[in-house]
């Protein structure tokens, strides 16, 4: 019997629902804002050790595992995996590399301070472009563990055991971006990255001799690491959720229908003539949706108008958190349109 009411009352609570999702996908600004006028970028190494440095970095190389060659080339695979990133998006018109620029770290693993607006200006002058994306950590440390056997069930054969173990590896980097016309760092941000790799085999040996080889495991880790650090400079893509209403009168019940074969204007043409309904509660649930077809159709100001009618003139209470999700939206708009090429 409790579980017949149990059903009943999951149909009940459904049934009474007041209220459909709507998913709707919006474009958000990036973390870190790039000023418009930066077109052109440049990018740059400073994580390699300098010679006068070589006695403290040679203990630390030896204590993670890190071979000179293996930190040189994995932070040219970071600085590609960035590239690659930043021409997938229209947000920059040119990205290079500049290999032929001999920058030292002082130590491995400490974030570097940063570059005089001398040396920044010379740079962007000498290669014509408009700012510069600086490395200015790289360090990696590297982990084997192995994972125990699986254990028989019962009235399973015994087999072979199969020995497996994990290869973590992390690469942590330290980025900073300098903007010389206005002598600005718009970020200055330490990114990790782990990728593991799983071997296998019949002891923990031969399970580990089975792994990836430790620099090209170190070279994916950094280029994914690029690849991540460009998430922080360029737009990206989100689903935001809204509720509408879906109960009132039988044009609320019609709208419903169109809505979910993406009719959204015929529905907008049933909630709109509901604005002027006598009732006050129909009236604010009207007004309430026509701020989400507001949203949908990008105008945001006539979104918030609608939504603030809801709430003020009608006490539509959901209106009220709705108007400040709106403003929100707004507000970030606004930021995206400073992140866009001038």
């Amino acid at each position: 019997m409790k579980k017949i009411y149990l059903f009943a009352f999951l149909i009940l609570v459904f049934c009474s629902c007041k209220t459909n999702l709507v998913f709707i996908k919006v474009i958000d600004p990036a973390c870190v804002t790039v000023p418009g006028y930066v077109k052109t970028i440049g990018i740059i190494n400073r994580s390699v050790p300098s010679e006068s440095s070589k006695a403290l970095n040679r203990v630390h190389l030896f204590n993670t595992a890190e071979g000179a060659a293996m930190s040189t080339e994995g932070s040219a695979e970071c600085m590609r995996g960035l590239k690659d990133a930043l021409m997938e998006n229209t947000r920059f018109t040119n990205i290079v590399i500049l290999d032929s620029i001999d920058m030292k770290c002082q130590a491995i693993g400490l974030f570097n301070s940063p570059l005089s607006w001398d040396e920044v200006d010379a740079i962007c002058k000498k290669n014509g472009v408009d700012a510069i994306f600086v490395l200015e950590l790289f360090d990696t440390e590297m982990k084997i563990s192995s994972l125990p056997p699986p254990i028989p069930g019962p009235g399973m054969a015994v087999r072979l055991l199969t020995m497996q173990v994990n290869l973590n590896t992390t690469v942590r980097t330290g980025w900073r971006i300098y903007v010389p016309r206005d002598r600005f760092i718009p970020d200055a941000y330490t990114y990790t990255n782990t990728v593991t790799h799983t071997g296998a085999g019949n002891s923990i040996a031969a399970a580990t001799e089975s792994l990836i080889e430790r620099k090209e495991a170190v070279k994916q880790a950094a280029n994914k690491a690029g690849h991540g650090y460009a998430c922080r400079v360029m737009p990206f893509w989100i689903t935001v959720t809204r509720d509408y209403f879906i109960k009132g009168n039988y044009s609320f019940k019609m709208a419903m229908r169109k809505a979910r074969t993406g009719n959204w204007d015929g529905a907008a043409e049933l909630w709109e003539k509901e604005t002027h309904n006598r009732k006050n509660k129909i009236a604010g649930r009207a007004c309430y949706n026509m701020a989400i077809i507001g949203e949908i159709n990008g105008d945001l100001d006539k979104a918030i108008q609608w939504a603030q009618m809801a709430y003020e003139d009608h006490g539509t209470r959901l209106a009220l958190k709705y108007i400040d999700q709106l403003k929100y939206r707004k507000n970030e708009k606004i930021r995206l349109q400073s992140q866009q090429p001038q």
